[in-house]
């Protein structure tokens, strides 16, 4: 197969690894959130169908950076991804994992703060915060200038920081399970965890929903970090507002 076939069909496939994944992952805390808390999502069909029209877009964009780079990282040895043959030691695992989810953290909070310049709102990340509330489907439906800017980071990490396939594999999980569970208008994680101590560190849906409520605070992907360095944490939304309207919209 010619090189630049060869590379379009890795990216192409790549695209599709993405966008079933979203659609398995948010398929399935959608029916959780259905079984849940039914109506949460009632009257929301025009919005969710949005929500997946442009998150199928994002796909594309960002399984094509993906898909270049899977394609060197097989056939020309581009990376820093664990060679079989020189394996890295089990301790480095959870460091390549906290390391990379810290990175990817880093670049996220400050482009996301960038997309809230009212310029680039207006053009880009408007796209977003059209969804009101947000939903399980929501995590991934972006302009194509933000997918592009989110799209680019982990395959630029692999140059990087090296990391295990197993490593890889839990960074794109725990990024797939954050970014779904932060918009789907209830709390997955038990109660210790959000409004304990270690909820004062961790992003969960009810610090999200204050970001999606506020727009001016509440920046960061995983880690609370960033937020309390440049006192830009709002602390934690409120779901009673939706969970009542839902309980009423399903008597």
């Amino acid at each position: 197969m010619p090189l630049t076939l060869a590379i379009l069909a890795s990216a192409l496939a790549m695209s599709a690894i993405v966008a079933v994944r979203y659609l398995v992952a948010s398929g399935a805390f959608d029916l959780a959130t259905r079984a849940k808390h039914p109506g949460l999502y009632r009257q929301l069909g025009p919005q969710i169908r949005r929500e997946i029209g442009w998150s199928l877009a994002s796909a594309l964009i960002y399984g094509i950076p993906a898909g270049v780079v899977a394609w060197g990282w097989q056939n020309r040895g581009w990376t820093l991804i664990e060679n079989p043959a020189h394996p890295l030691p089990l301790w480095y695992l959870p460091i390549s994992v906290l390391l990379y989810l810290a990175a990817h953290d880093t670049w996220f909070y400050w482009t996301h703060r960038w997309m809230h310049r009212p310029k680039l709102f207006r053009i880009a990340h408007a796209v977003h915060h059209a969804s009101r509330p947000p939903t399980a489907w929501a995590a991934m439906a972006f302009h194509p200038i933000e997918a592009l800017s989110g799209a680019l980071v982990i395959p630029a990490l692999v140059f990087v920081i090296p990391i295990s396939l197993p490593g890889l594999a839990i960074v794109l999980s725990v990024m797939t399970v954050m970014g779904i569970t932060n918009h789907m208008g209830w709390e997955i994680f038990p109660r210790a965890v959000w409004r304990g101590p270690l909820g004062g560190w961790l992003i969960t849906a009810s610090h999200h929903q204050k970001h999606h409520e506020a727009y001016n605070g509440n920046y960061g992907l995983y880690f609370r970090v960033w937020d309390r360095l440049c006192g830009t944490d709002q602390g934690l939304g409120d779901f009673a507002r939706a969970h009542a309207k839902a309980a009423s919209s399903a008597r």
